[in-house]
């Protein structure tokens, strides 16, 4: 009775109150006599009701507005992942999802649903949620600058950077001459139409620039950090500019916007001179995420907000106000971060792709409906292309760079990117530009940023070392050369434990290299370097006390699994140790239609099934992410499944078939350790004698055997392996055992899954 007690008294309590609401009803219908009560006569039935009511609602601005949001995260979301796995900026892809979702393709061969969905009067909605996006974003720009870097390589960083802006500026404003008679809008004076020319060719996309650099492991490398240091003097100098040239555009002449000009100067003053210094103390003061309370996080928005504001009250733009918001945040890197994380998902994840969109539904490509049009949109293309690379390349061959050198900063300095767009956008709600210009604008912008990939790798194939690898002679041929990949710091730890019980004592060079890959997702990434040694840590402490060297390799990945099984098939490794995933995608109807259309849509695997880098390999045991990484390894592989290894003291190895004869390698470089004890799990004796036969070894079986405890002819049960703290065992005896529901697996301990 007790079973039942609580849905007893709940179905009494709800009945009760049902009956008592229900009588309340009754009696009150007495009311209505004597009362005019109005009766609509029913002209729909009920069902025509129901429709009629969905279909007004689906009309109301919030519906539209939401409906729109989602919309634009799927599909930004999805072309910004194909896009990254072709090596690509994500933002590349969410520039081209927001066109596509506009009249360049959806609107133009699906206008009703392009109506329905983006209709004139919500996009003002829209509009002012991807300003909010863009202030955002500025804010977390104008913090990736690090003056302590500018002051160091300010020199030759400002020669390069203002030479390409002065460079390609000038030709911005060459082209308008050429285009001013034929595309500026009616009402436009020549020197706005110019000016906005001008900066708009002259940009550098610095997030983007960074990002780039960062997944190719350019980011630490002298050349990299000089470039970085370029690339954020260009953003300084470029939104200086931009802020003088909105400022000229809006007053119609310089004489009108000197007025702005001043403000603008005092704004900026009292922004470094007064609120800086002020943010600084709070930073030193909260720069944990314990002392980091919500009144502090709500004092920094307030700053935004209230930069923000100054500026479109002054008339250069609340962008600039981001911009210069983020720019006087306190120096201090781990405040930063904290402070990044906070405001980066919903702005680069809802805000941002609202923009992309908003500048899709302007951008009509469909109006370069001329091989004229398109000669014009090529000339763009090249101007813009050879007033920043160019530029950029001469001065840094003039500060003292190599060809090589000047030729990748040129390169990357033409990177344009989102940035771009923000310029564009402001210049086309100035009315400085008509659609047409805009529309070819956006596709330099698309054009330059998509090329700076392909480029560089270009540069590293023709400037390659052509100079022969030499093997070094030092290490011999017993070395066992181990790659760990790991993501969780913890899990990093265990692998190290379980790499000292792999690499004998006896081997003259102990050493083992591991691999962590930052996932590329995200655009702004200040905490590169603390989030290295947070990382990298827990494994070096654990490292230092068992006295086994580690090697630690970090990059940011745009495309994880195909940078590990690069890593591991490039390098001079004899085996790799990954941790095991679990799919996202499992467990539902749905994860499963996700994951098996990921799969299909996969450009990196399409590529290695094209040109036959790919194994056919497949183990339902195993997650996608792992599965993708064996069938691209050409070395054996272990997945590691941690249960808090803390020393490798006895190690139980599985052989349940003559294909795991393998497996007596590691088996006896465990042994070799001489801290480990190994024990030899045979199905059946007749296995236990054909793979002592077929080894050779027959006749010193004592020898090559004697030193583990072999077990034979027997069932495994869970006291077998209760003292054990590592079991080994291949893959595919891993996946019978788990279609067969061993209760044992449960209580298993920590397990390496070898890969032939």
């Amino acid at each position: 009775m007790k079973r039942y007690r609580n849905s007893l008294y709940y179905v009494s309590v709800i009945g009760f109150f049902i009956v008592l609401i229900y009588l309340i009803n009754v009696f009150g219908k007495g009311s209505d006599a004597g009362r005019d009560i109005q009766v609509l006569p029913l002209r729909l039935s009920h069902w025509e009701e129901v429709i009629r009511s969905f279909t007004s609602s689906l009309g109301h601005p919030l519906i539209i507005l939401f409906a729109q949001i989602i919309v634009i995260i799927l599909v930004t979301r999805v072309f910004g992942w194909i896009c990254k796995k072709m090596r690509q900026p994500v933002v590349i892809g969410e520039i081209i999802a927001g066109i596509l979702l506009g009249p360049s393709l959806v609107g133009y061969y699906w206008p009703d649903f392009n109506l329905f969905l983006f209709p004139a009067e919500s996009l003002g909605n829209l509009h002012i949620l991807a300003q909010i996006g863009l202030v955002l974003f500025m804010f977390m720009v104008g913090m990736e600058v690090d003056f302590k870097s500018l002051k160091e390589k300010a020199k030759n960083a400002l020669i390069i950077s203002h030479t390409g802006i002065a460079f390609s500026f000038t030709l911005g404003m060459i082209l308008a001459l050429w285009l001013f008679s034929r595309f500026a809008p009616p009402g436009v004076p020549f020197h706005s139409f110019a000016l906005f020319m001008g900066i708009s060719v002259s940009i550098t996309a610095f997030p983007v620039l960074a990002r780039i650099m960062q997944e190719r492991g350019m980011h630490k490398t002298p050349l990299g950090l000089f470039v970085i240091t370029c690339a954020a003097v260009d953003d300084i100098t470029a939104w200086s500019l931009l802020a003088m040239v909105i400022a000229i555009v809006k007053a119609g002449s310089l004489v009108s916007a000197v007025p702005t000009i001043l403000l603008s100067v005092l704004y900026v003053l009292i922004m470094l001179r007064v609120v800086r210094p002020f943010l600084a103390r709070i930073g030193e003061l909260h720069s944990t995420r314990e002392n980091l309370t919500k009144p502090i996080v709500a004092l920094f928005f307030l700053v935004l907000m209230l930069s923000a504001f100054a500026a479109e009250f002054i008339g250069i733009h609340a962008i600039f106000g981001g911009f210069m918001a983020g720019v006087i945040m306190p120096d201090n890197h781990r405040f930063r971060s904290i402070f990044i994380e906070k405001v980066e998902d919903v702005s680069l994840v809802l805000f941002l792709p609202l923009f992309f969109v908003y500048t899709g539904l302007r951008t009509e490509i469909t109006l370069l409906n001329d091989p004229g049009l398109w000669k014009i949109t090529g000339i763009i293309i090249l101007t813009a292309i050879a007033g920043k690379f160019f530029g950029a390349l001469a001065a840094s061959k003039f500060a003292g760079q190599s060809w090589k050198d000047s030729i990748t900063i040129g390169t990357l300095m033409n990177s344009r990117g989102l940035v771009e767009l923000v310029v564009l956008n402001i210049g086309y709600d100035l009315g400085v530009f008509s659609s047409e210009i805009f529309a070819m604008l956006v596709i330099m912008a698309l054009v330059t940023t998509f090329m700076t990939a392909p480029v560089l790798d270009l540069i590293g194939f023709l400037f390659r070392d052509k100079t022969p690898s030499v093997v070094s002679e030092s290490v011999s041929s017993s070395t066992f050369r181990l790659l760990l990949s790991f993501g969780n710091p913890e899990r990093g730890k265990s692998m190290v434990r379980l790499a000292n019980a792999f690499i004998p004592k006896s081997q003259k060079e102990r050493c083992v290299t591991a691999l962590h890959l930052s996932p590329a997702d995200d655009m702004f990434q200040t905490n590169t370097d603390s989030y290295e040694t947070e990382s990298f840590s827990p494994l070096l402490k654990v490292s230092s006390e068992l006295r086994l060297p580690v090697e630690k390799i970090f990059r940011i990945s745009a495309n994880i699994e195909s940078d590990i099984a690069d890593q591991a098939n490039n390098g001079d490794y004899d085996m790799l140790i990954m941790g095991v995933g679990q799919s996202i995608y499992e467990g539902s109807l749905l994860g499963k239609m996700i994951d098996f259309t990921s799969k299909i849509i996969n450009p990196a695997t399409i590529y290695y099934k094209v040109t036959g880098k790919e194994k056919s390999w497949f183990n339902p045991a195993f997650d996608e992410r792992t599965r993708a990484i064996l069938s691209r390894t050409e070395i054996p592989a272990g997945i590691f499944l941690d249960k808090k290894l803390h020393a490798v003291n006895r190690a139980f190895v599985l052989i349940g078939s003559s294909s795991d004869a393998f497996l007596t390698r590691y088996a006896r470089l465990l042994s070799d350790n001489g801290d480990v004890q190994v024990t030899l799990f045979f199905a059946d004796v007749d296995l236990f004698q054909q793979i002592v036969f077929n080894s050779g070894e027959n006749g010193n079986k004592d020898k090559m055997y004697g030193q583990f405890e072999i077990v034979t002819n027997m069932e495994i049960r869970e006291e077998m392996l209760k003292n054990h703290d590592l079991l080994l065992v291949s893959a595919g005896y891993w996946s019978l055992l788990l279609e067969k529901q061993q209760k044992w697996l449960v209580s298993i301990p920590s397990s390496l899954i070898i890969t032939a």
